[in-house]
């Protein structure tokens, strides 16, 4: 199989010089390259062009063969080839984040490469290692995101290594520490974490962030403080699954009843929705165009739905993906999921111009794409 550090220096090159303006394009046809899994696959990062998923799965298939791939895996978005990256996790994989020369993974598990680690791993992007980096959850882990040199966590959890933590923490990139600075809370689970700047994005179930008015859902604290941004307010209709930032402002995804695609601006104020028949579970965004995924069947034409989500004033088939223009139209993006749960999550990766979709689906347009698609 072709071996990772190949990849990976080619992946440094990209990152430092940077990439022409084409190399984003993403096109509506999922490729015919690319590993196969028979589980679901719930989280994706890239470093350049490798990607890294983790999920439920505990077999990957490529060109006709099946490989042992116990809930982590990677592959070349290039060339779809599966790679010899196999750490071993005893639970579902929920979250991923690439920083720092280092693959983090959290999740349901208790044991990584034959190593225990609650809930948090910190791995070795060109081999099985397991690094320094051991803490222990009371709860579950759902979110993972990188910046202001630090990990920050989102979950619906109680304590870190015994010590108060409301479903947020975050942990020093140089250290490997829990951050006995960085303590906001949440009263309800966090799913979703995006840092921007000295912003960090959370969006979930919960009511309020550090018992503040105004923070139902989505908020933005302090990178370094965690301190709420009251600069920052919006109003969201329903749970946050799934967040996505662009220079434009904040891109969500919504439970509820019949999902929603929301974007705001930097303050918090509405640009545009748009409504589906189901919940809205994953999103990404590239060059102004939002990618969409979830358990819907259809995108409605307005924003109004009724019982279990139906679109009121008519709808547009979209099966699992849709996307979204700048200006709030739908696209006419359309690709073919199927399945109950369908897409989990999306990701960008600009590396190599294509989008990665995961979940449980297990084809796109009638095509053999169990759990993983390339577009």
């Amino acid at each position: 199989m072709p071996k990772l550090l190949a990849f990976c220096a080619v992946a440094a090159a990209l990152l430092l010089f940077g990439l022409p303006a084409e190399a984003t394009a993403v096109g509506g046809r999922a490729l015919d390259t690319g590993p196969t899994f028979n589980g679901g696959v719930y989280a994706i990062t890239h470093v350049g062009p490798v990607v890294y998923v983790g999920g439920a799965f505990t077999s990957a298939s490529y060109h006709g063969h099946s490989y042992p791939r116990l809930r982590l895996a990677a592959f070349d978005a290039r060339t779809g080839a599966l790679l010899s990256w196999a750490p071993a996790a005893d639970g579902t994989v929920r979250a991923l984040a690439a920083a720092s020369d280092s693959i983090y993974a959290a999740g349901d598990f208790h044991a990584v490469g034959g190593h225990t680690r609650d809930s948090l791993a910190r791995l070795s992007p060109v081999a099985d290692t397991v690094l320094p980096f051991r803490h222990t959850l009371t709860g579950t882990a759902y979110a993972l995101t990188a910046g202001n040199g630090r990990l920050y966590l989102g979950g619906s959890f109680v304590d870190v290594d015994g010590k108060v933590r409301s479903n947020l923490a975050a942990f020093s990139l140089e250290t490997g520490e829990l951050d006995n600075g960085w303590r906001p809370t949440a009263d309800d689970a966090v799913h979703a974490l995006a840092a921007h700047g000295n912003r960090v994005y959370l969006g979930g179930a919960f009511h309020f962030v550090n018992d503040q008015r105004g923070t139902l859902r989505l908020a933005a604290v302090h990178g370094v403080t965690g301190v709420v941004d009251e600069t920052f307010r919006a109003r969201v209709p329903a749970e946050v699954r799934a967040v996505a930032l662009d220079a434009a402002g904040i891109y969500v995804a919504t439970a509820g009843v019949g999902g929603r695609a929301i974007a705001y601006a930097t303050t918090g104020a509405l640009r545009w929705q748009r409504v589906f028949d189901g919940d809205a579970a994953a999103i990404a965004v590239d060059r102004g165009v939002t990618y969409v995924g979830g358990h819907f069947d259809s995108a409605c034409l307005t924003s109004k739905n009724g019982a279990h989500g139906a679109c009121v004033d008519g709808s547009e088939p979209r099966y699992k993906l849709a996307a979204v223009t700048a200006a709030g139209a739908l696209s006419p993006w359309a690709p073919q999921g199927n399945g109950v749960i369908g897409v989990r999550v999306l990701s960008v990766n600009r590396a190599t111009g294509t989008l990665e979709a995961g979940g449980d689906f297990t084809t796109i347009n009638g095509q053999d794409r169990r759990r993983l698609a390339i577009f």
